[in-house]
C-alpha cells in the first residue's frame, strides 16, 4: 500500500511542478492508469450521460460516411448536432479522470469533425458551394460557440496570459473574447495581434509593464486618483496599438468585447465591441475598463473619425472599471454571438478566495463544505438586500453611488461553465498594484497554464465542433469570393476583339 501511495504522490508532484502541457499530461495519464481511470474511460456505460444515444449517432454517421450517402449524412448532422448532446458536456464526466473523459464521447467529437471536414473539402453534386456555405452557417448558428471571458484583478490578471497560452497551444482559443479591467487589456492585445504574432505577444519581456505610477495621497484624496492615468494610457497604447474595434477585427478575425461602467446617472454599463462601437479605439476602451474607482479617475472614450483623427466619443460622459457592474457579460455575448459555453478566467482578488473551484465545474459537494456555503449564501442574500435599499434611500449622492457599486459587485455571477482561477497567497496580494518584473509575469503565466491544463478536456469537447464549423465557414466564404471573381472576369468582353 505504501508503494502504491508513493507512486501516486510522485505523479501528483510531477503534475504540480510541470512547466509544459506535455509533461503535465504524461504524469496525469500515469496517475489515471494507477487509479484505474483508464478502465472507466474505456467503458461506455455511465449514468452521467446518454451513452446509447451517442453510440447510435456515431453508428449512423459512420455508416452514411462509408457509403458516401450524403443525403443521409446531411440529415444526421442537421438533426443531431447539439453542444450538449446526451449530456456529454456534463462537468462530472471530466472530474473522474485527470486527462480526457469517456472514449465514446471523444470518438463522437472526432467523427463529427471528420465528416464536417470531408463535406467542406469535397465537391458534392447535391450540395453546390453556395448551399454548402449556407448549410455550415446554419449548423454553426444551431450549435453555438464558446467564449473566453477574462475578469479584473489588477497586476494579478497576468494570470490570464497563462490561460490564453494553454488554450492557444492546444488550438482551443475561442474567436470570441471578452474582458473587463485588466482582462480587457489582455483581450485587447489578443484582438490586435495576428495568429503569427501571438507567440511573441506571450513573452514577458515583450510587454510595456509600466502601468502604475503613484500620484500621492493628496492627489487621490482630491478625487484625481491615487495612480497616474496617463502612465496607464501610455502602457496600453504601447501594448495594443492604435486600432479601432473594426480595424482590429479585420486584422485578426477575433471578436473582442470590453465592459465599461458609467459614472453618470441614467446610464447603463456598455459592452464595447465591433458591433456596438466599431470606430472606438481599442486602447481607449481598455483604459476606461481599467479605471478602478478611486485608484484612477474616470476617463472619456476616444474614437477615430472618418479622417483617422482621435476625437471624443460622447464627450460629456465618463467611464470606469468594467468589472464594477459587468465583470463577465455572458448574457450579452449570447445575444451578440450565439455563445453557449463560457470559459472564465477569474482573478479578482475579492472573488477568488470565495470561489468554490469544483462548482459549477462538476465536483462533488463534501459535507464539511456545506456550512460555509450556507453562511456565504446567507451573507450574499442579506448583503444584496441591504445595499439595494441603501442605493435607493440614502440622501447623500456619494453614499448612494458607493452602495450601488457594492450592490453590483454582490449581484454579479463570477463563474462560467468552466472557471479557471489561481490559488492566492500573501505574495500575490503584495503584487496587486506593482509594475511587475519579467519573473513575476513568468510566474503568473505559468500559474495560469497549470490551472488550465486540467480543464483542457472539457473545453475541447465543447469547442472542437464549433471551431471546425467556424473554420469551414471562413474557407467556404473565400471560395465563394473566388468563384464570384472568376464569373465577373468571364463575363467581361475581351478588349481589342471584334464582336
Amino acid at each position: 500500500m505504501s508503494v502504491f501511495r508513493s507512486r501516486k504522490n510522485k505523479y501528483r508532484e510531477a503534475m504540480a511542478s510541470a512547466t509544459n502541457y506535455h509533461s503535465w499530461r504524461e504524469a496525469a495519464l500515469e496517475l489515471d492508469y494507477i487509479e484505474g481511470n483508464m478502465e472507466w474511460k474505456e467503458s461506455f456505460a455511465s449514468d452521467l450521460y446518454n451513452y446509447e444515444l451517442i453510440y447510435e449517432r456515431i453508428s449512423a454517421l459512420k455508416t452514411s460516411f462509408e457509403r458516401r450517402d450524403y443525403d443521409a449524412l446531411l440529415r444526421h448532422l442537421r438533426e443531431g448536432q447539439h453542444h450538449d448532446l446526451g449530456n456529454m458536456g456534463s462537468a462530472q464526466l471530466y472530474t473522474r479522470s485527470h486527462v480526457g473523459t469517456k472514449h465514446l464521447i471523444e470518438e463522437y467529437i472526432g467523427q463529427v469533425c471528420l465528416v464536417l471536414q470531408h463535406l467542406r473539402e469535397t465537391e458534392i453534386p447535391q450540395l453546390p458551394l453556395r448551399e454548402k456555405y449556407d448549410f455550415f452557417k446554419d449548423m454553426a448558428l444551431s450549435y453555438g460557440r464558446p467564449a473566453l471571458l477574462l475578469s479584473g484583478g489588477a497586476t494579478l490578471g497576468l494570470f490570464h496570459l497563462g490561460v490564453v497560452k494553454a488554450l492557444w497551444e492546444r488550438g482551443l482559443l475561442p474567436q470570441v473574447i471578452a474582458g473587463s479591467s485588466v482582462g480587457s487589456i489582455i483581450a485587447a492585445m489578443l484582438g490586435t495581434h495576428t495568429d503569427d504574432e501571438i507567440p511573441e505577444m506571450l513573452l514577458p519581456h515583450r510587454h510595456n509593464l509600466k502601468a502604475w505610477r503613484f500620484m500621492g495621497l493628496l492627489h487621490g484624496l482630491r478625487g484625481g486618483g491615487f495612480m497616474d492615468v496617463r502612465e496607464l494610457e501610455r502602457c496600453l497604447r504601447a501594448n495594443i496599438g492604435e486600432y479601432s474595434f473594426l480595424e482590429a477585427f479585420q486584422r485578426t478575425n477575433r471578436s473582442i468585447n470590453i465592459s465599461v461602467s458609467p459614472t453618470a446617472q441614467h446610464q447603463k454599463e456598455r459592452l464595447l465591441c465591433g458591433y456596438t462601437s466599431p470606430y472606438l479605439f481599442v486602447w481607449s476602451a481598455a483604459l476606461a475598463s481599467s479605471a478602478v474607482p478611486i485608484i484612477f479617475p474616470p476617463v472619456k472614450l476616444m474614437k477615430k473619425d472618418q479622417f483617422g483623427n482621435a476625437v471624443p466619443f460622447m464627450p460629456k460622459l465618463r467611464w470606469v472599471d468594467g468589472s464594477v457592474v459587468s465583470d463577465l457579460p455572458v448574457e450579452r455575448l449570447m445575444h451578440l454571438y450565439d455563445v453557449n459555453f463560457s470559459i472564465v478566467s477569474q482573478t479578482n482578488p475579492h472573488i477568488v478566495p470565495f470561489l468554490n473551484n469544483d462548482l459549477p465545474d462538476g465536483g462533488k459537494t463534501s459535507l464539511s463544505s456545506i456550512p460555509m456555503r450556507v453562511i456565504r449564501a446567507e451573507m450574499e442574500f442579506h448583503g444584496k438586500g441591504l445595499f439595494d435599499y441603501l442605493r435607493s434611500n440614502l440622501s447623500s449622492s456619494v453614499l448612494r453611488q458607493a452602495s450601488g457599486q457594492v450592490y453590483n459587485i454582490l449581484a454579479q455571477k463570477y463563474f462560467g461553465d468552466v472557471t479557471i482561477s489561481p490559488r492566492y497567497t500573501w505574495w500575490h496580494y503584495a503584487q496587486l498594484f506593482k509594475n511587475p518584473a519579467p519573473d513575476v509575469v513568468r510566474r503568473l503565466t505559468l500559474e495560469g497554464e497549470r490551472a488550465t491544463w486540467p480543464k483542457i478536456s472539457m473545453i475541447a469537447t465543447h469547442a472542437k465542433i464549433s471551431q471546425t464549423l467556424e473554420k469551414s465557414i471562413i474557407e467556404l466564404k473565400e471560395r465563394l469570393r473566388g468563384q464570384r471573381a472568376e464569373l465577373s472576369v468571364v463575363g467581361k468582353p475581351t478588349v481589342g476583339k471584334a464582336s
